[in-house]
C-alpha cells in the first residue's frame, strides 16, 4: 500500500512538472506564446494552428488552458486559428516566413492581409513586409481594417 502511494505520488509530481509552462525568452517579441522550429515566434492564445508553416512548435510559452489544446504542425500559419474553408475552396499552405509585425502583401490585388486574417501568406503571389512598408507601396487592409 506504502509503495502504491508513493508511485502516485511521483507520478503526480511528474505530471506537473510536464504541464509547467516554460517562460519566453527575453529576446522573444512581446506576447509570444510559442517558438517554432523555423526560430520564428508565435503570438496566438491556443497550439491549434501555431507555428503552422514553421514546422511544427518548439517551446510553448503559454498558458495552461492554450497548453491543453494539442499541438498542430499543419494548418494555417496565421496567428490565430483560421476558419474552414468553404467546400470545394482549395487550402494552400501558408508561404514560409512572416512572423511578429509582417503583413502578406498580395502583390496581384495590391492588398495586404494581416497575421489573424484567412489569406495571411498564402495567395498565389505576394510578400511579407512590415504594415508601413505595405502602406508605403500602395497596398490597402484586407476589408479596410488595418493590423494595428
Amino acid at each position: 500500500m506504502k509503495i502504491l502511494l508513493i508511485s502516485m505520488a511521483v507520478a503526480a509530481a511528474a505530471g506537473i512538472s510536464l504541464s509547467a509552462n516554460a517562460q519566453a525568452p527575453a529576446s522573444a517579441p512581446s506576447g509570444s506564446t510559442a517558438l517554432c522550429k523555423d526560430g520564428t515566434y508565435y503570438a496566438g492564445a491556443t497550439k491549434k494552428g501555431a507555428c503552422a508553416g514553421h514546422k511544427g512548435i518548439k517551446d510553448w510559452y503559454g498558458a495552461e488552458s492554450a497548453a491543453s489544446a494539442p499541438a498542430a504542425a499543419a494548418g494555417p500559419a496565421s496567428k490565430a486559428p483560421a476558419p474552414v474553408a468553404p467546400a470545394g475552396e482549395k487550402k494552400t499552405a501558408a508561404a514560409p516566413g512572416g512572423g511578429p509585425g509582417q503583413v502578406w502583401a498580395n502583390s496581384s490585388t495590391k492588398v495586404y492581409h494581416c497575421p489573424t486574417d484567412r489569406y495571411y501568406g498564402k495567395t498565389k503571389t505576394g510578400e511579407y513586409m512590415s504594415e508601413a512598408d505595405a502602406k508605403a507601396k500602395g497596398f490597402k487592409p484586407d476589408h479596410g481594417k488595418a493590423c494595428s
